[in-house]
């Protein structure tokens, strides 16, 4: 009997202790500090990256990382360079890897990710991108990317050209324009949600270990998502030239379904159920 009231004491003290390290923080209490390693490289300077410790106080201390960051840039760091732009997670401006989780800072609640056993923020770039300074990464291959998939609507017009021959040539080019507006039924729209809310942060592509081995030639899940979303947009006339497109063992089928892209997406998008359906629809088209 007085084992088992001996063991069941260490147990409860144990449960206790660990209760008390899972306990978030407490912001009320004056000791509480929380440490932020921020990685810090400028490539006209240093010859590697290298990580900054910053140790902040309760009262140093703001609800968002990016507050919090701008804190640090005014009072601790004035070289501490970022990107921001709309603070309400709409831009995806200030895009990056917090505890190794691709995420954005402004929407990044600390208080929700620290506790006593975990009284730090890991802060990096987004991975397996170029840095420019600090937290800013060179997103210009991002962009192209974006571009190459024609993301804007498609239509086809008739063009009437007049050519007429007297002293000079005198060209002259004709275009029909629509005399009304692209009228798209609400069943149709229904098909864009969970598309056309994607930010184009690259979060999911940066967390995709097929978009590290094979950026160049993979468009990566966020491209692949807007693909998906002017592939299946009623107003759209370019869907053949879309699927061809797509239809490349590179831009699409180095897809491999790891679900990262779904586990860091700020919005909560799924750009792996994307690449699935454009996959299937290229699997009916080849029938």
């Amino acid at each position: 009997m007085l084992n088992q009231k001996i063991n069941n004491f260490f147990d409860q003290l144990k449960l206790n202790k660990l209760n008390f390290l899972k306990t978030k923080f407490n912001l009320d209490e004056k000791n509480n500090i929380i440490c932020y390693r921020i990685l810090k490289y400028d490539p006209t300077r240093d010859e590697r990256p290298w990580v900054q410790v910053f140790f902040l106080n309760n009262n140093e201390h703001l609800p968002m990382l990016l507050d919090t960051l701008f804190y640090i840039k005014d009072n601790k760091d004035p070289s501490l360079s970022f990107r921001r732009s709309c603070r309400e997670g709409i831009c995806g401006s200030c895009a990056m890897n917090i505890n190794g989780v691709n995420n954005l800072a402004c929407t990044y609640k600390v208080d929700e990710h620290i506790s006593y056993i975990k009284s730090f923020v890991n802060i990096y770039p987004l991975p397996h991108m170029l840095i420019v300074k600090d937290l800013i990464i060179n997103m210009k291959h991002f962009y192209n990317q974006y571009k190459s998939i024609n993301p804007f609507l498609i239509k086809k017009y008739n063009i009437l050209s007049n050519i007429g021959y007297r002293n000079t040539l005198n060209v002259q080019i004709l275009v029909s324009r629509p005399t009304i507006e692209n009228i798209q039924t609400k069943k149709d729209r229904k098909l864009l949600d969970g598309l056309y809310e994607c930010i184009l942060c690259a979060c999911c592509s940066t967390s995709c270990p097929s978009y590290w081995w094979s950026s160049n030639k993979y468009l990566g899940p966020a491209v692949l998502l807007q693909s998906y979303r002017w592939l299946i947009d009623s107003r759209d006339e370019d869907f053949k030239n879309r699927i061809l497109f797509l239809d490349d063992i590179y831009k699409l089928h180095r897809c491999h379904t790891i679900l990262n892209c779904i586990r860091c997406c700020p919005k909560k998008l799924s750009p792996a159920t994307a690449i699935a359906n454009i996959k299937q629809i290229i699997n009916i088209c080849s029938i």
